[in-house]
């Protein structure tokens, strides 16, 4: 569970409560140098003090959307360090008319939207990623049940989280004869921003704690302890997987 001189960037952190910001502590506390980044102007209020607590040496711009930003973060990591161990990659977004919607209904713009940010965003950091891991390294990603299981007003995303793991699991075999190992961490419902987007969240929160075998909610400590031990040489020969981190809830019919 060491990750002294290791070397992370963590994309994804909106506040202080988000999961990333979660990943992010853990590797900091397990010994980590951790850069960051912010998706613009607007966030980096909010992402700022997460930054602040882990001392974080880079906090970084970066739109996916926006040409040429995700390119300036590694070339800034390449820059400062030279190389990258750890990579976790924790966005995902659909327009709120395709979120709301039903599958049936998702316009086209709205399911190319939510795919290009959501999943092929982390084919592009991983191709990015890939020459600074000289030495192997961790790419985490950051799925959720509904793309296994069809979850009441998950909708759309649901088919794009099927997409993402997918992803993962091609990568993985892709990058594995560099020792870059690929993996899926997939939480209970958490209270985070993007969480609250989905309509009737606090129904899905209140029935994950009911049903869960442990009758709790997962927090983001879980998430970043979970990542750090994936992160970590103990799990070197841990790769494709998607590991969940729900109390047991996944379990149930």
């Amino acid at each position: 569970m060491d990750l002294e001189n290791k070397i992370a960037l963590v994309v994804g952190v909106a506040n202080r409560h988000s999961i990333a910001a979660g990943c992010a502590q853990a590797f900091a506390d397990a010994g980590a140098e951790v850069a960051l980044t912010y998706v613009n102007d607007k966030a980096h209020p909010f992402v700022q003090p997460v930054a602040d607590a882990i001392n974080a040496p880079l906090l970084l711009p970066l739109d996916v959307e926006a040409p040429g930003e995700m390119e300036a973060v590694f070339e800034a990591v390449r820059q400062r360090w030279g190389r990258l161990d750890i990579l976790v990659h924790s966005i995902a977004y659909c327009p709120a008319e395709d979120l709301h919607g039903r599958v049936t209904d998702c316009s086209q713009a709205g399911f190319a939207r939510a795919m290009d940010i959501s999943v092929h965003s982390l084919i592009r950091m991983a191709k990015l990623a890939e020459p600074l891991m000289r030495g192997g390294g961790s790419i985490l990603t950051m799925t959720y049940y509904g793309g296994e299981k069809v979850v009441d007003h998950y909708n759309i995303m649901g088919p794009v989280k099927a997409a993402l793991e997918g992803t993962m699991r091609s990568l993985a075999v892709e990058l594995g004869p560099r020792q870059i190992r690929v993996n899926a961490i997939s939480p209970g419902p958490l209270q985070t921003r993007a969480g609250s987007g989905i309509a009737h969240f606090d129904e899905l929160i209140d029935a994950a704690r009911a049903r869960a075998p442990e009758q709790s909610l997962v927090t983001i400590e879980d998430v970043g302890a979970m990542a750090v031990m994936l992160a970590s040489d103990g799990a070197r020969q841990v790769s494709g997987e998607i590991v969940h981190i729900d109390g047991g809830l996944h379990v149930r019919a």
